[in-house]
């Protein structure tokens, strides 16, 4: 598993080198196809010392991509509480893939990463959540500057649209910094 550690706006020591690695290297024993895994550590210079710190975790694997983002006063619980929310994404994709292929392995108790009663609530509250609305538009080709226009006179964060350049489906999103991200999937 290769693992790709950067700061942005701030220095790395090498205990806080040595924390990450350590804590992101449990990932492995959970999923063992990860291809790679990309932590950004960031500061942001802020008025008040709430959630000045930014820890960011991508793990890539064969089939999935898993992302957790979390902020704190402290970078060590930053770093924590967004591996623990990897540690619960985790555990709902090994949950998928056991009931959805009926695996014959089975998972051992002592493999998976220890789940508060709290956290088990809040999942089957995502469990009981349906899809409540299916909405249909008509798709008109028009290139990324028509679609910021579009998105921008609709006030909506993200807009779906067919890009005539690439000739595919993009997604038009607005990033937290005020500029703008785009998503061009390709089938695999």
């Amino acid at each position: 598993m290769a693992l790709v550690l950067t700061g942005k706006n701030m220095n790395l020591f090498e205990d806080t080198k040595a924390y990450v690695e350590k804590k992101v290297s449990k990932f492995g024993r959970f999923l063992p196809d990860i291809i790679d895994t990309r932590v950004e550590i960031s500061k942001e210079a802020t008025k008040s010392s709430q959630d000045r710190f930014i820890a960011e975790i991508t793990v890539q694997t064969k089939h999935k991509i898993l992302r957790a983002e979390e902020r704190s006063h402290d970078l060590r619980i930053a770093i924590d509480n967004a591996v623990n929310k990897l540690n619960s994404q985790i555990a709902r994709l090994k949950g998928k893939r056991k009931t959805r292929w009926q695996a014959k392995e089975s998972i051992r108790t002592e493999d998976l990463p220890v789940i508060s009663d709290d956290f088990l609530d809040q999942l089957e509250e995502e469990n009981e959540k349906e899809i409540v609305r299916v909405k249909q538009f008509t798709i008109i080709p028009m290139d990324e500057e028509e679609a910021i226009e579009q998105m921008e006179l609709l006030s909506h964060d993200f807009f779906v649209f067919y890009n005539a350049n690439s000739g595919r489906i993009n997604v038009l999103y607005k990033r937290a910094d005020g500029n703008y991200g785009l998503l061009d999937p390709v089938v695999a």
